[in-house]
């Protein structure tokens, strides 16, 4: 993998990644930012909310669970002195389906924890991350009639 990040003033960057995206980044405007893209941090936050949600939705279609969508909040603490560290981070997910099993959801949020997600096994051994699930079961699946 690769990326690429060039300065375009300020606190104002442009970054790219080896696959073709860009994102612009952004500082805050007490150091020449002017809010125009996400901060260096919050990509942090960014990239262990989705690299886990992937695994939870992989892992729940895998068991032939009926999911819909699914929504995880990252929230975060960090060091109150400089470099500003994490020092925990909290991943709250919101799955919804039709005739979800609680299991397969905790356990889909358990395995991405402990063993697929890249992103917050980097981080785990320095910083405190916690996960926690919340299931919204739609009911049975609607019916899908064939059209005559």
């Amino acid at each position: 993998m690769e990326a690429r990040v060039r300065w375009l003033d300020g606190a104002s960057f442009v970054a790219e990644t080896g696959s073709g995206h860009a994102i612009v980044i952004d500082g805050p405007p007490d150091i020449g930012g002017r809010n125009i893209g996400p901060r260096p941090m919050e990509l942090i936050l960014l990239g262990v909310g989705s690299c886990s949600n992937v695994d939870v939705i992989h892992i729940l279609k895998r068991a032939r669970q009926n999911v819909v969508d699914c929504d995880v909040r990252v929230t975060a603490e960090r060091a109150e002195t400089d470099p500003k560290v994490f020092t925990a981070i909290h991943l709250q997910f919101t799955v919804t389906g039709h005739e979800m099993k609680a299991a397969q959801v905790e356990r889909a949020v358990k395995l991405s924890a402990e063993k697929y997600c890249s992103a917050s096994l980097m981080l785990q051994a320095t910083v405190k991350i916690t996960h926690a699930c919340d299931i919204v079961d739609l009911g049975p699946a609607p019916a899908v009639h064939a059209q005559e």
